[in-house]
């Protein structure tokens, strides 16, 4: 006979409800993190140009998916460093040395977070939510819930990315245009313009500087 070791499981006894449940919200907001990362930060406003212009290239997968994604992942880093070492040493630091429970850590996160998206924001974003609730909105940005405000937060990332990839498919579409024109004088008009196009477009961003100009300017959106 084989015996198996006894697990007793004990509701209540020798464990405090508030840690409990501080533990619960902790291992929430892990789960949310990837959702956090994207949404709160400027990663999605980086990943979106960085995709626009790849398609303005028209170089279909390349650079591939991977490379966008972590470019867009360490450029965020770099914008976000003074928010994150806030949040490091204000919060995660002291939480360590367990010197602020974890609500107050989780307070610190959410200030931290609520100041880079605060300067980013547009005020007709907030207004938004605000007009369809029926609420009045309040006389500061430091008074608008977080549930209001990281939705308008988003909407002004989106609109900002979709400017900047406005002005990025620009000179390629006068590049395409001027090909596809130089084709029809000549007569050739089964040849597709994107062929021909394709080369003169990698040269013009070669040219340029292109990856060193888009960069800069999304480093620059963000002041």
């Amino acid at each position: 006979m084989v015996n198996l070791p006894g697990v007793a499981v004990n509701f209540g006894q020798g464990v405090n409800l508030v840690d409990t449940l501080e533990v619960l919200i902790l291992f929430t907001i892990i789960t949310l993190a990837p959702a956090i990362i994207i949404l709160c930060t400027s990663f999605t406003r980086i990943v979106v140009v960085l995709g626009f212009m790849r398609q303005a290239i028209g170089t279909q997968n390349l650079p591939p998916n991977q490379l966008l994604i972590g470019f867009a992942m360490f450029l965020s880093i770099f914008v976000m460093q003074p928010t994150g070492m806030k949040i490091y040493h204000k919060g995660i630091a002291p939480y360590l040395k367990k010197t602020i429970t974890t609500t107050q850590a989780i307070d610190v996160i959410q200030l931290s977070l609520r100041g880079f998206m605060n300067k980013q924001v547009r005020k007709q974003d907030i207004a938004l939510f605000y007009d369809v609730t029926g609420k009045k909105a309040p006389n500061t940005i430091h008074d608008v819930p977080i549930h209001f405000l990281i939705p308008a937060f988003i909407i002004s990332e989106l609109k900002t990315a979709f400017q900047i990839g406005f002005l990025l498919y620009v000179p390629f579409l006068i590049l395409d245009m001027i090909v596809a024109s130089v084709l029809m004088a000549m007569g050739m008009m089964m040849l597709p313009p994107v062929v021909i196009s394709l080369p003169f477009k990698l040269l013009l961003f070669v040219l340029v500087d292109g990856w060193q100009l888009v960069t800069g300017s999304i480093l620059r959106s963000f002041n």
